[in-house]
């Protein structure tokens, strides 16, 4: 079985569908898929550098949008415990331009540690509040999986992979992907958003008894 993850690394609600993922091959640990993470920018125009996060919340939410700002983290938040995932939305202070994490992820699956580099990646925004969009720190983060610093810094410091990274993006876009997470199922059937743990067994199970004739995309916000 083939699954690809179409996701991006500053969406907190990809980290939650991480979790629920893991858990439903948790629950299936006769199912061996082959995964695939697909990058998906949802901020493709912020500077390199990014931007600073009040800025950032301001400007999505308007100067009286705070309280509704408030709503949604504390729903992230509650959420996030029921998987294991301590959100610190207080420590983060830049809103960053994702493509060089998910050139980070890129360079680890080389070593065949890419799922490893985007738990890693979610950890250090989402609950330390890096900024993943920062040289120096995705430079780190290549060292604990195991990546020299002069091959990360080269990397970076280059433009490897982020054509494909931007290319990768707008191809899923094209395919009528709109938001993420989503789930491609032997490249046929899909089913996005964080979906509950439950969903994500059934799916597996439809998907490895053939049950899945017409290609379907379920959606949950």
């Amino acid at each position: 079985m083939r699954i690809d993850i179409v996701y991006d690394t500053v969406c907190p609600w990809c980290y939650v569908g991480k979790r629920r993922f893991d858990m439903a091959l948790e629950m299936r640990p006769n199912i061996k898929p082959d995964i695939r993470y697909r990058s998906f920018l949802l901020n493709p125009d912020l500077p390199p550098e990014g931007v600073d996060r009040a800025k950032y919340i301001e400007s999505k939410f308007g100067s009286g949008g705070s309280q509704q700002y408030d709503r949604i983290m504390e729903a992230l938040i509650k959420t996030g415990r029921g998987t294991g995932i301590d959100f610190e939305f207080e420590k983060m202070t830049r809103t960053p331009n994702s493509a060089n994490s998910h050139r980070l992820v890129r360079l680890a699956q080389t070593i065949n540690k890419e799922i490893e580099a985007v738990e890693l990646i979610f950890a250090a925004f989402f609950e330390e509040g890096q900024d993943i969009g920062n040289t120096e720190v995705l430079v780190s983060l290549a060292a604990k999986l195991g990546i020299e610093e002069d091959t990360a810094t080269t990397h970076f410091l280059g433009e490897g992979d982020l054509d494909a990274v931007y290319n990768e993006s707008a191809r899923m876009h094209r395919l009528g992907i709109t938001g993420v997470p989503c789930y491609i199922f032997n490249e046929t059937q899909a089913i996005s958003g964080a979906q509950e743990t439950e969903i994500l067994v059934k799916m597996l199970d439809m998907i490895t008894a053939g049950d899945v004739e017409e290609p379907i995309l379920q959606s949950h916000a």
